[in-house]
């Protein structure tokens, strides 16, 4: 069952906050099974995995340059860890099971510390049976603030998602099936925001953090009843401002918006027909006294710089899913040929060493690439450097370059987004050393 006309259920009366943490050291992150209220109020619940007793999990908020101190507690009845997407992290502490840590088994804790380097908007989740268990809510924000950070009436953390559901509530368990992870992945039957902030005034300069932590869908988003701009990508301050929308968000990015509210904020879902609501934030009231100043660009990441050209020039094809042809892969998807993780990395990389990765998507499907421990630059036809990213979306049959300085030391997993991509083969690692 897709999105559409009949099976789209509008969310914007069942907005759910964020709920907040307090954090003392260290932190206790506790996954068990919870029932939520996913559907609108007084509609049927839903069987979920939630952290500390709801999903999204509580957003965890530092300042630049704190020590993250989280224990990571596992009720759900089999492994998991938890995965601190976007954050250049200690590549020990990064949730990899079988790769960095050892799998977190139901009945166990772990106990995670890292420095946050970079401010930005992060989110944590489930990298074990990621597919399933993020599917079913094991996720949660992760900001962190600039040392100064701008001005604004409210800083909101906004949630995308979707769910496979039916009306009643119930959750469609036909996880890991084998034509989801072939074609587009698991796509939900209702989807909707879940902001930190439902209410705020004309007038207020409002920061929105935006972040899809669906396991498949791409969202194309409008969000109108704002002035202003885009001011970061997947965490990363941007060089230049860019316009709000229209934009496309894969599985896994982020967006951060300034603006000033001039009616209620609406987050539209364009579709061939009429476009849908995915939710809103209500406007009550006047400011009296709206910020006036011009929206600024954020302080430069402490991200290292490639100097001149690539010191190695790696391609990546990727290959497979459905009406994707024959390769060399022993599952649905492949990179070069080779499905899922090898005992040895894809490559060796010295610490320092710029590498430019040519991706070339050889499929009938959408990708979102997502590289652990690191940031890259999209490069540009005209050979400049575009924002730097996390997570790259290839669409269909597209290729683009990346360009990254591995400065980080540690195995560092390179894989598809969209879930069960990823669980299907689509994944590889290098070593930085």
């Amino acid at each position: 069952m897709q999105i559409n006309r009949r099976t789209f259920l509008l969310a914007s009366a069942a907005l759910v906050g964020l709920p907040k943490a307090s954090l003392a050291a260290p932190f206790i992150l506790r996954a068990e099974k919870i029932t939520g209220q996913v559907l609108p109020e007084g509609d049927g619940t839903t069987q979920l995995l939630g952290i500390n007793g709801s999903s999204p999990g509580p957003e965890l908020r530092f300042r630049i340059g704190d020590m993250a101190d989280l224990r990571f507690e596992n009720a759900i009845g089999e492994g998991s860890a938890i995965h601190w997407h976007g954050i250049r992290i200690d590549n020990s502490m990064d949730g990899v099971p079988g790769l960095t840590q050892p799998l977190v088994e139901d009945g166990k804790s772990f106990d995670y510390r890292f420095k946050l380097p970079d401010a930005g908007t992060y989110w944590y989740h489930s990298h074990n049976r990621s597919w399933e268990q993020v599917a079913r809510g094991l996720y949660g924000p992760l900001i962190v603030e600039e040392a100064d950070p701008p001005k604004v009436a409210h800083d909101i953390t906004v949630m995308l998602d979707d769910w496979r559901i039916e009306r009643t509530g119930e959750m469609i368990e036909d996880f890991g099936n084998r034509h989801d992870f072939s074609h587009a992945g698991r796509l939900g039957t209702f989807a909707k925001i879940i902001p930190s902030v439902n209410t705020v005034r004309r007038g207020d300069r409002v920061r929105l953090r935006l972040i899809n932590v669906a396991t498949a869908r791409i969202f194309p988003l409008e969000v109108t009843g704002l002035a202003g701009k885009v001011v970061a990508l997947d965490g990363m301050p941007l060089s230049t401002l860019q316009d709000i929308g229209p934009r496309m968000l894969a599985p896994a990015q982020r967006m951060d918006i300034i603006a000033d509210v001039t009616e209620t904020v609406k987050f539209i879902f364009p579709t061939r027909q009429d476009p849908y609501e995915l939710g809103e934030i209500s406007v009550e009231g006047d400011n009296p006294n709206p910020i006036q100043t011009e929206i600024g660009i954020l302080p430069k990441a402490n991200v290292p710089q490639p100097s001149g050209s690539a010191d190695r020039v790696l391609t990546l094809t990727l290959q497979g899913g459905a009406m994707g042809g024959q390769h060399s892969g022993d599952d649905l998807w492949s990179l070069n040929g080779v499905s899922g993780l090898q005992d040895a990395p894809w490559h060796i990389i010295s610490r320092g060493e710029t590498v430019r990765i040519k991706l070339r998507n050889e499929t009938a499907f959408p990708h979102g690439i997502h590289l652990h421990g690191h940031h890259f630059y999209e490069v540009n036809a005209d050979e400049t450097l575009g924002p730097l990213r996390d997570t790259t979306l290839l669409q269909r049959q597209e290729s683009r370059d990346i360009l990254c300085v591995f400065d980080n030391p540690g195995k560092w997993l390179l894989h598809c987004h969209m879930l069960g991509h990823q669980a299907s083969g689509m994944k590889t690692w290098v070593e930085v050393t």
